[in-house]
């Protein structure tokens, strides 16, 4: 079994309610826990938040395009939405029962505003749903591979630059023995500096790393 992870750009028609959580200043989305296309077309979607939870239930009640909310938590909690998808998000639901995939949730937000997005499933049926993906949004497929949810986990640990710079550190060698990049070398690839890098790095293991023997 495989998985393939894209990341939709921002300014995709998802959802007007979502852009509009989206501009609120006070509330930050976490991540989308799960989603789902019920069998009378509409959807539902649990949301990690923080911040002006408040706020963010006047948001949502306010709102003649959302069927049903709910937020639960005082600075960081649940929100559920249920709501009548655009056909954007019909299409991308539909497209993963269609080739019977399974989406790997959370889904992610990312720093620039877009959505992380893992599926899983067979390679044939992950290229068709990769296929049909874009051509109703503008998406880029970040990593592909067999499907461990051990490493999911790790990768959850760690924020988006983070990742990047694990990342860039890992292709270039600073892992293999003998090593064969130093921080300067990691730190060139990103345009930071070798103490930064090494600030980072030392900060990724220090997270990861007590996982591995609890």
């Amino acid at each position: 079994m495989r998985y393939a992870t894209f990341v939709i750009e921002a300014g995709a028609d998802l959802h007007p309610a979502d852009r509009a959580i989206a501009a609120e200043p006070a509330v930050q989305r976490e991540a989308i826990d799960q989603i789902n296309l019920l069998d009378d077309g509409t959807v539902v979607t649990l949301y990690r938040v923080r911040g002006g939870l408040d706020r963010m239930r006047e948001v949502l009640t306010e709102r003649s395009d959302v069927l049903a909310c709910d937020v639960s938590g005082e600075r960081e909690g649940l929100a559920y939405v249920r709501f009548h998808p655009t056909t954007t998000v019909e299409r991308l639901l539909t497209a993963m029962q269609e080739h019977e995939i399974v989406l790997d949730v959370p889904i992610e937000h990312t720093e620039a505003g877009g959505l992380r997005v893992t599926i899983v499933g067979e390679e044939d049926a992950l290229r068709r749903v990769g296929s049909a993906f874009a051509e109703v949004v503008a998406i880029s497929l970040e990593r592909t591979g067999e499907y461990r949810p051990d490493l999911r986990e790790f990768s959850a640990l760690l924020t988006e630059r983070q990742r990047e710079i694990l990342a860039v550190a890992v292709a270039a060698g600073y892992y293999r023995t003998p090593r064969e990049a130093t921080h300067a070398d990691v730190a060139r690839s990103l345009d930071l500096s070798a103490g930064t890098v090494g600030e980072h790095l030392r900060k990724i293991e220090a997270r990861v790393l007590p996982e591995l023997v609890t």
